[in-house]
């Protein structure tokens, strides 16, 4: 198959439409081609005239480990370029910014899921380009876990840099689709375009959405190293809201979770209990881990493994979003006063992070009701899951 970034290095046609024009890119560590040449330098080489570059969180290089680590601009030296931050000074781009080019190239990995601050960037670029009347070409990628959809859906006044609009936690579309559904829902009078992928099929085996086995993984951030995280990442994202580490500092972050105080096997039995179709499709795994950094440093924790590679994952049922939900919920059956939340300025938000994360109060609510039940979120979630797989049927290109 081939990527946007592919179509475009091999048709002449579209890019006859950007010679002479000043073009600028939008791009992380992850923005490769086929032969995994980045493609900065691949358009460069093909002759079009880069005047700019732009990073999202984590920067151009994707050397920021954290969030909330923002990234300053620079100078590219090897192309004679600014290279300017989203995830800086600024999150939207400046007038002066916006000065440098004619046409934006966006070419970014993303993971599938609303949180995903890619995806927010994506919005606030399109709107910069209707504001300053500048074009955007999205190249587009695959979403690598496909086009399964889940979770509730973002309330209204609860946008964020980590809740770009009205969507599911796993909205099941590629970053061309989401340039479309931005367009519509936001009735954006910009000039943009989609430069399709070539041969994707989110259905196929076994990658399901990831061209597993064709196109090398590349991190989209420091955190993101396998496509097993990515499918896992819906659900153990609302770990940075709480107390429980989600295994930065370790080898397989945001697969597994855990805390020096957590009694694992007590919590994957009530698990069990509680909800055991919330469990499907996947294998859960009793570990031991000890974090080199970031929550619960050199403190050894009790955890779970989530594993979701070779035959343990059966992707039409596995529900990243429904089995973490569940965890939390164990967990305060189990222990009432757990310390879950984790109450810091999570992006930069003021209101708790648990929330900020899910784009309403609504998850954490049931979470902490012990009347609540399994399928009390569960009918909240399908009428919100149905809602959106109706809604997006308008911009799906594949």
């Amino acid at each position: 198959m081939k990527f946007g970034i592919d179509r475009l290095l091999e048709d002449a046609k579209l890019r006859d439409r950007l010679k002479g024009r000043r073009v600028a890119l939008l791009a992380h560590p992850a923005s490769v081609t086929f032969d995994l040449t980045h493609s900065l330098d691949a358009l460069a080489a093909s002759g079009l005239k880069l005047t700019a570059a732009f990073g999202p969180q984590h920067g151009l290089r994707g050397e920021k480990q954290d969030n909330m680590i923002e990234s300053a601009d620079f100078h590219d030296a090897r192309h004679g370029i600014p290279v300017f931050s989203l995830y800086g000074q600024v999150r939207r781009p400046t007038d002066a910014m916006m000065d440098t080019f004619d046409v934006l190239l966006v070419d970014l990995q993303d993971l599938g899921c609303r949180i995903y601050t890619f995806v927010t960037t994506l919005r606030y670029v399109l709107e910069a380009a209707a504001t300053h009347q500048k074009e955007v070409w999205v190249l587009d990628r695959p979403n690598p876990i496909g086009r399964p959809v889940e979770g509730l859906r973002l309330r209204p006044g609860w946008e964020s840099f980590v809740g770009a609009g009205q969507l599911p936690m796993r909205h099941g579309l590629t970053m061309g689709e989401l340039a479309h559904w931005f367009v519509r829902t936001l009735h954006l009078d910009v000039a943009y375009e989609v430069v399709a992928m070539e041969g994707w099929e989110p259905d196929a085996a076994p990658g399901y959405g990831w061209p597993l086995g064709t196109r090398v993984w590349i991190n989209p951030s420091p955190n993101a190293p396998n496509l097993w995280m990515a499918r896992c990442y819906a659900g153990t994202v609302m770990l940075e809201g709480t107390t429980l580490s989600e295994g930065r500092g370790t080898t397989r972050p945001l697969e597994l979770f855990g805390a020096p105080d957590l009694d694992a096997r007590a919590l994957l039995a009530e698990m069990h209990q509680l909800a055991p179709s919330w469990l499907q499709g996947c294998r859960l795994r009793e570990c031991w881990f000890e974090p080199t950094f970031h929550k619960h440093v050199g403190q050894l924790c009790a955890g779970v493994h989530i594993h979701v590679e070779a035959n343990a994952y059966d992707h039409y049922s596995f529900q990243p979003w429904r089995l973490q939900a569940l965890a939390f919920k164990a967990l305060k059956r189990l222990v009432p006063d757990y310390p879950l939340w984790r109450d810091f300025p999570y992006e930069y938000e003021t209101r708790l992070a648990i929330d900020v994360i899910n784009g309403s109060e609504l998850l954490r609510q049931w979470v902490d009701d012990p009347a609540a039940l399994p399928g009390d979120l569960d009918a909240m979630a399908l009428v919100d899951e149905e809602a959106w797989r109706e809604e997006r049927r308008e911009v799906l290109i594949y």
